[in-house]
């Protein structure tokens, strides 16, 4: 934990200093959501691999199975962070939210306005504030309200930045992906099996395939994997757990098995893909 974090209590964390955020998932023992606003300079970070750039009045979204990394950051680079533990974030997320929280997986990155940047930045002083004097009566639970409308807000903001895309919402093969894409980014199941999901969803694998091939470009068995190997990827990277341990918690019957499918999708045996992350534990 740095100087300038702001708050931590176990599920929520305010931040200004974007050092925060690659241990983040250490402070939230591996599953968190986070947002980063950036009030001047700019950010060059990598998601999951794959680089962004945020400048000014632009909003990061980074869900639970994130990997991040810094790249470069300008030397007037200054930010807003909140954070929660990944449960936390879900209680936020309602229906009405829920197609914003699918674009935000594909463009993490958004802009906002003059207006909604005040509205976020006085949500972050509000809070600030109140931890900062406890004399006017700071409890756990008004700070979690503050945060559940300061998340209630941002993803509405972000619900209109994407809305132009789909004028018609929610015809059944969407519900239908937007139940699959719940209860993957929930860890509902260690399941790596489409059937098992299919059957859940009262569906046949071939037609959950086919509408995930229409959602996002991907097979059901690869959304299935991406969601696996991303928490595999952070429990390996960020967990004092051992290879074992790891192996044992995501469902795998043995060893060996986990290690083949770590090499398959990362391309190294657990224990050199630590190796070359620079894993140090604990």
């Amino acid at each position: 934990m740095t100087t300038t974090t702001r708050y931590y209590d176990g599920e929520l964390f305010f931040a200004d200093n974007i050092t925060s955020v690659p241990t983040l998932a250490r402070v939230f023992q591996v599953r968190f959501v986070a947002i980063v606003i950036c009030v001047d300079g700019e950010l060059k970070l990598r998601l999951n691999s794959q680089e962004f750039s945020i400048k000014r009045f632009d909003a990061l979204f980074v869900d639970a199975a994130t990997i991040v990394d810094i790249v470069n950051r300008s030397p007037d680079f200054s930010c807003k962070i909140l954070a929660t533990s990944a449960d936390t974030a879900f209680s936020f997320v309602n229906n009405n939210f829920f197609e914003a929280a699918l674009e935000i997986q594909a463009s993490p990155v958004i802009h906002l306005s003059d207006e909604e940047i005040s509205l976020m930045l006085k949500y972050y002083e509000l809070a600030d504030y109140k931890l900062l004097h406890a004399e006017v009566g700071m409890s756990r639970e008004s700070i979690g309200l503050i945060v559940k409308a300061y998340a209630c807000d941002l993803l509405t903001c972000a619900y209109h930045h994407f809305n132009h895309k789909e004028a018609v919402l929610l015809r059944q093969g969407d519900k239908l992906y937007r139940r699959f894409m719940t209860m993957l980014a929930r860890g509902q199941s260690l399941s790596r099996s489409v059937q098992w999901y299919a059957d859940e969803l009262c569906v046949s694998p071939k037609y959950l395939t086919t509408i995930c091939r229409q959602h996002a470009k991907k097979t059901a068995g690869e959304l299935i994997a991406m969601s696996m190997v991303g928490r595999i990827k952070q429990m390996l990277l960020y967990s004092d757990l051992s290879i074992k341990e790891i192996s044992s918690q995501m469902g795998f019957t043995n060893l060996s098995f986990f290690g083949k499918y770590v090499k398959k999708h990362l391309g190294l045996s657990p224990n050199a893909y630590r190796n070359a992350n620079g894993y140090t534990g604990q």
